[in-house]
C-alpha cells in the first residue's frame, strides 16, 4: 500500500461492498462526520445513517448510503461494518417516501417501548436515505 492512501472496506451483511485502496473516506459518525487519511489515529466509532463518501483526486468518487453500523480505523485502513448499504444513485425515491410513510404510521400505533425505539430508527433511516437521494 502507498503511504498516501489508506485501505477502505464496506461490509453488509449481505456481501463485501467496497475494499480498495484510496485516497480518503468520509464517515457519518454518530458524533459528527470523520475523514480517514492514511496514518490516522486508532479509533473505533458508531456509524449513523447518513452517506460516505470515498474520495480520489480530491473528488467524490463514490457515495455510498449506509443505514448505521461501526467504523474501526487503523493508521493503515477503514473498515465499517455497516447494518445496509446501497449506493446512492441506487436509491428508489419514491419507494424511500413509502416506507418512510408506513414507518410514521407505525410509529403513531407503536403500543410499547421497543416497537416505538424500531420505529424511530425505521423512520430516521428512511429519513436519512431521502436527504442522500437529493444531494
Amino acid at each position: 500500500m502507498a503511504d498516501d492512501r489508506v485501505e477502505f472496506e464496506l461490509v453488509s451483511p449481505e456481501r463485501l461492498l467496497l475494499s480498495e485502496e484510496v485516497e480518503m473516506v468520509v464517515v457519518p459518525g454518530t458524533e459528527g462526520d470523520f475523514g480517514v487519511l492514511p496514518r490516522h489515529t486508532p479509533m473505533i466509532s458508531t456509524v449513523r445513517p447518513g452517506v460516505i463518501r470515498v474520495f480520489e483526486k480530491g473528488a467524490v468518487k463514490e457515495s455510498i448510503f449506509v443505514a448505521g453500523g461501526f467504523a474501526e480505523v487503523t493508521p493503515e485502513r477503514c473498515t465499517v461494518l455497516a447494518e445496509q448499504a446501497l449506493p446512492v444513485a441506487e436509491i428508489d425515491r419514491a419507494a424511500v417516501e413509502q416506507q418512510l410513510q408506513d414507518a410514521r404510521e407505525d410509529l403513531a400505533e407503536a403500543k410499547d417501548e421497543s416497537a416505538r425505539k424500531a420505529t424511530e430508527k425505521a423512520v430516521a433511516v428512511a429519513e436519512a436515505m431521502l436527504r442522500a437521494s437529493q444531494a
